[in-house]
């Protein structure tokens, strides 16, 4: 069976690349693969979204089996929120048999975000936990229940950061219990500000139980005035210097002056030291990754062996 191309690049010590899709309210694979397809060759592995925005979508298990058959390696997001730790183990069990490796642990958008927010959610277990069970899983053999497994599932597990969360103490602690619970890379919240997220790095890089992680650097490319007006104003934990907007407000093509940003945080990330690689959130820009990554040399053209 095949193991993790993203694991193997990351540990060769390669500046890594993943995007993100977000699936549709659609009961067709077509659906998610035309935004699969946009994308394909850009990066080294995709994340498929798990009910995003606490709304009902393909489920991020069908979304990961479709782009594998276009040779795309997926990263299965798996939220605390609608899952039991039945439900978790048997799905990463599933998953795994059906060849799928990389796991993204998450607790998943509250409810009330989404458009149904009567619904009850699980929470049985946080997203550490979660880490934890799969970790026991893979390493001893054994469900959380300490039944033995007959084959044990060969995971690389992930998890997510916000560099930019207050206060910065209480985030890096939670960072430090994911890893220590078995996450070997992290995902971070979207990067707008540089200079605050090298101060973040630098400060877990000091931590000697972190020294090891992979962090992949969040990354979403501005589309419009209104995009960068929302994530500087109602997105909490993100952190958009005024200079970015006021360059958005002031730009006669938006697109362009977007794109001029994200290659501008996409160099200055591939330069900081400690930081593994980027993970893009397209958000339904799906045709600004190409370009992007054209420019900055990055461009994989990877599929699965």
């Amino acid at each position: 069976m095949t193991g993790s191309l993203l694991k193997e690049k990351l540990e060769r010590g390669e500046f890594a690349v993943t995007a993100e899709i977000g699936p549709p309210k659609s009961a067709s694979g077509e659906d998610i693969l035309a935004r699969a397809k946009m994308i394909k060759g850009c990066a080294d592995a995709y994340n498929i979204t798990d009910n995003q925005t606490a709304t009902v979508r393909l489920s991020s298990l069908a979304g990961s089996v479709f782009i594998m058959k276009e040779g795309m390696e997926p990263i299965l997001q798996m939220t605390c929120r609608d899952r039991n730790r039945i439900a978790l183990q048997s799905d990463v069990l599933g998953a795994n048999a059906l060849g799928i490796r990389n796991i993204l642990c998450l607790s998943g958008d509250h409810q009330c975000f989404g458009n149904q927010p009567d619904t009850k959610n699980v929470y049985d277990v946080d997203s550490t936990q979660e880490i934890m069970i799969f970790k026991r899983m893979r390493d001893e053999g054994t469900l959380w229940s300490g039944d033995r497994l007959k084959v044990a599932p060969d995971l690389y597990l992930g998890a997510v950061s916000n560099p930019f969360g207050d206060p910065r103490e209480m985030h890096v602690m939670r960072l430090r219990n994911k890893v220590s619970a078995g996450a070997q890379f992290i995902q971070t919240q979207s990067v707008f500000d540089l200079d605050a997220f090298e101060s973040w790095v630098s400060e877990v890089r000091r931590d000697v139980s972190l020294k090891d992680v992979k962090i992949l650097a969040g990354m979403l490319p501005l589309r419009t005035l209104k995009a960068a007006r929302y994530m500087a104003e109602s997105v909490p934990g993100t952190c958009v210097p005024p200079e970015i907007v006021r360059r958005m407000a002031a730009a006669p093509d938006e697109e362009k002056e977007g794109q001029r940003i994200a290659s501008e945080i996409l160099d200055g990330i591939r330069d900081m030291k400690g930081v593994s690689g980027v993970h893009i959130m397209p958000v339904n820009w799906y045709s600004a990754v190409r370009p992007l990554l054209e420019r900055a040399g990055l461009l994989t053209g990877h599929s699965l062996r």
